[in-house]
């Protein structure tokens, strides 16, 4: 069984982004003075807030595509495509925080990410089970 070890450190760098920007939720609680549960009242707290949740949103997908691209077509190009979307996801947390008008750059480099993983994963396993 190969270790896909790059792929392993990318998933790791993935959650620890996803947990830095947990840690940012919490220092914008504590400057705002919005304490838990609520979720509203401030609207850089509400953003960072936001930011969060939609990078949990989209870890599932990523994830998936990730490993499946991994197992399926190369591991060096799946762990490559994986800091493609890690850069992406720091680039729209700062920009959406800054300014919601500036998540933009952010969200089409990840999402351009995730799709070539899960298209070129799907496409890969539809080929090999059809055509193989």
């Amino acid at each position: 069984m190969q270790p896909h070890s790059y792929v392993a450190l990318v998933t790791i760098a993935a959650v620890l982004v996803y947990l830095w920007m947990g840690i940012r939720v919490g220092r914008a609680r504590v400057k705002s003075g919005v304490a838990a549960p609520a979720m509203t009242g401030d609207p850089v707290l509400e953003r960072h807030i936001r930011v969060h949740y939609n990078t949990l949103e989209w870890l599932p997908a990523f994830l998936v595509g990730l490993w499946l691209f991994a197992i399926y077509w190369n591991e060096l190009f799946a762990a490559a495509m994986g800091v493609v979307w890690i850069v992406g996801r720091i680039v729209y947390a700062l920009g959406y925080v800054a300014d919601p008008k500036k998540r933009e750059a952010g969200f089409l480099i990840h999402l351009l990410a995730t799709a070539v993983l899960l298209l070129g994963a799907a496409g890969r396993i539809g080929w090999t089970a059809f055509a193989g």
